[in-house]
């Protein structure tokens, strides 16, 4: 398994209060959808998605997570030995697959092949 890109994902209450402090340092957002959005500055990505969003999504509200693009999103969240799988696998709308996890220290790690 190899790790090809870590993005941070930023936990938030709310997105629109975050979104001037991130586009003053040069980001701009090339997707949303509601409760999240993807920012990026030219290579440099980061993600924010609100406390609620995350809730509902996947059942737990993490201070910080981590989104990893590897070759291969089971195999990965298989190999690191979780705590607890949260989605095992699946296709979001913006054509990511995905697994996430939480590490052994309660982390969110999510886990994405494209």
């Amino acid at each position: 398994m190899k790790v090809t890109k870590a993005t941070p994902l930023l936990v938030v209450d709310d997105i629109a209060p975050a979104l001037p402090f991130w586009q003053a340092l040069g980001y701009e957002v090339t997707a949303e959808v509601p409760g999240f959005v993807i920012l990026a500055d030219g290579a440099r990505e980061l993600m924010l998605q609100t406390r609620a969003s995350i809730g509902e999504d996947l059942g737990v509200t993490p201070a910080c997570a981590m989104y990893l693009d590897v070759d291969d999103h089971q195999a990965a969240a298989k190999a690191c030995n979780p705590q607890r799988v949260l989605i095992a696998d699946r296709t979001t709308p913006y054509g990511a697959r995905e697994a996430w996890v939480l590490d052994p220290a309660g982390n969110l790690v999510g886990f994405a092949s494209h």
